[in-house]
C-alpha cells in the first residue's frame, strides 16, 4: 500500500472517500470552467470509488421514478375527484407539486453526472441546480408547516378557528413559494453561493467558506427553513394529539353514562383515533428529522469546522433530502381516507389489501378525526 502511494496511485482505503495520500484528487475530473467554484477543502481527497457513483446514480434514479409516480398520482387523484377539491387539500397538492418538480429538475441531472463521475453541465447550470434544489426543498418544508397549521386550526381550535377558504389556501401557497424563492435566490446576489458538493455530481450552498458574511446565510437560512418549521410542526401535532385524546376520553365517558361499550362501531373500537393520529404525527416528525437533519449537520460542520467533511459524507446528506420527495405522498396522501377511496376507484391496482376495512372504519369516525387526516370539517 505504501508502494502504491509512492507511485502516485491512491491508497485502497482512500478510494472510498478518506484523506488522500497521493497526487490524485476528487476534483481531477472536474471540467476546467468548474474549477474556480471548487473549494480547496476537496483537494485533500482522492477520487471516489466509481462504485459509489454507480450506487448513487441508481438510487437517485429509483427515487425519481417513485417520486414521479407517487406525487403524480396524488396530483391526479386530488385534482380529478370533486370531493377532494377542497381548500385544505390545495395545501397537500402544493406539497405534491413541489416534490414532483424537485425530482423532475434534479434526478436526470444527477444521474447523468453520476455516469460521468463529475459535474458536466457548467457553472450556470450548477447555480440553477443549487437554487432549484433549495427552492423546492424549502417549499416542501413550508407546505408541511401549512398542512400542520391547518389541521391544528380545524382540530384544536374547532368552531372558534377561522375556516380555510379557497382564497386563503391560494394565499398560503403563494406565500410558501414567495418565501422559499426569497431565501433561495439570495446566494445568486452574493450572500453565499451555490458550488459543487464534495462528490462533484451535485451543487448546493457553500458551507466551507471562511467568510462569516457567507456563513451567516447558512445560520439564518437554517432558522427559517429548518428550526422554525420543525418547531411549528411539533407544536401543532402535540396539541392535535392532545385534543383528539381529550375527545376520545369524553366519548368513552359518554358511552359509560349511556351503558354502552362504545359509541363507535365494532371495527372502529379496535384502533382508537388518538393512537392512529399519534402514529401519523410521530411518522411526520420522524421522517422530517431523518430527511433534513443530515444535510443540516453537514452544513453546520462546514461552517463551524467541527469535523472533517468527506466527499462520501456529502452523498448521504443529498440522498436523505431527496428521499423526502418520495415518502411525502405516502404520509399525506395514503393517510387520507377519502384519497384512498378515490384511489381504489380510479387506480384499483395501487390499493393495498385491507384498505377497504380501513375505509369502513374511517367512515365511522367523527368529524374531528376525519379532519386529522387532512379533511375539512363537515
Amino acid at each position: 500500500m505504501a508502494a502504491a502511494a509512492l507511485m502516485g496511485e491512491p491508497m485502497a482505503g482512500a478510494r472510498w472517500g478518506g484523506p488522500s495520500f497521493s497526487n490524485q484528487t476528487v476534483a481531477d475530473m472536474v471540467p476546467a470552467e468548474m474549477l474556480p467554484w471548487v473549494d480547496a477543502h476537496w483537494y485533500q481527497f482522492p477520487p471516489l470509488n466509481p462504485l459509489w457513483h454507480g450506487i448513487l446514480g441508481f438510487v437517485i434514479g429509483c427515487l425519481g421514478v417513485v417520486s414521479w409516480c407517487g406525487n403524480g398520482v396524488v396530483i391526479y387523484i386530488f385534482s380529478s375527484t370533486k370531493s377532494l377539491r377542497t381548500p385544505s387539500n390545495l395545501l397537500v397538492v402544493n406539497l405534491a407539486v413541489s416534490d414532483f418538480l424537485m425530482m423532475v429538475f434534479m434526478c436526470p441531472i444527477m444521474v447523468v453526472n453520476c455516469y460521468y463521475e463529475t459535474w458536466v453541465f457548467g457553472p450556470l447550470a450548477c447555480q440553477v441546480y443549487g437554487l432549484a434544489g433549495s427552492l423546492f426543498g424549502c417549499t416542501s418544508i413550508w407546505s408541511m408547516v401549512a398542512i400542520a397549521m391547518d389541521r391544528y386550526n380545524v382540530i384544536v381550535k374547532g368552531l372558534s378557528g377561522k375556516p380555510m377558504t379557497t382564497k386563503r389556501a391560494v394565499l398560503w401557497n403563494a406565500f410558501v413559494w414567495a418565501h422559499s424563492a426569497l431565501w433561495t435566490i439570495l446566494p445568486m446576489f452574493g450572500w453565499n453561493r451555490y458550488v459543487p458538493e464534495g462528490n462533484m455530481t451535485a451543487c448546493g450552498t457553500d458551507y466551507l467558506t471562511k467568510d462569516w458574511f457567507s456563513k451567516s446565510y447558512i445560520l439564518v437560512y437554517s432558522a427559517f427553513c429548518y428550526w422554525i418549521p420543525l418547531l411549528v410542526i411539533i407544536y401543532s401535532y402535540y396539541f392535535i394529539v392532545q385534543a383528539v385524546a381529550a375527545h376520545e376520553k369524553s366519548m368513552r365517558e359518554q358511552a359509560k353514562k349511556m351503558n354502552v361499550a362504545s359509541l363507535r362501531s365494532s371495527e372502529a373500537q379496535n384502533t382508537s383515533a388518538e393512537c392512529k393520529l399519534a402514529k401519523i404525527a410521530l411518522m411526520t416528525i420522524s421522517l422530517w428529522f431523518v430527511a433534513w437533519t443530515p444535510y443540516l449537520i453537514i452544513n453546520f460542520a462546514g461552517i463551524f469546522q467541527t469535523m472533517t467533511i468527506s466527499p462520501l459524507l456529502t452523498i448521504w446528506g443529498s440522498l436523505f433530502a431527496k428521499a423526502n420527495a418520495v415518502y411525502n405522498p405516502i404520509v399525506y396522501g395514503i393517510s387520507h381516507p377519502k384519497y384512498r377511496a378515490a384511489l381504489a376507484e380510479k387506480l384499483p391496482m395501487l390499493v393495498c389489501a385491507g384498505d377497504k376495512t380501513a375505509d369502513s372504519e374511517t367512515q365511522s369516525q367523527n368529524t374531528v378525526v376525519s379532519a386529522s387526516s387532512g379533511e375539512e370539517k363537515a
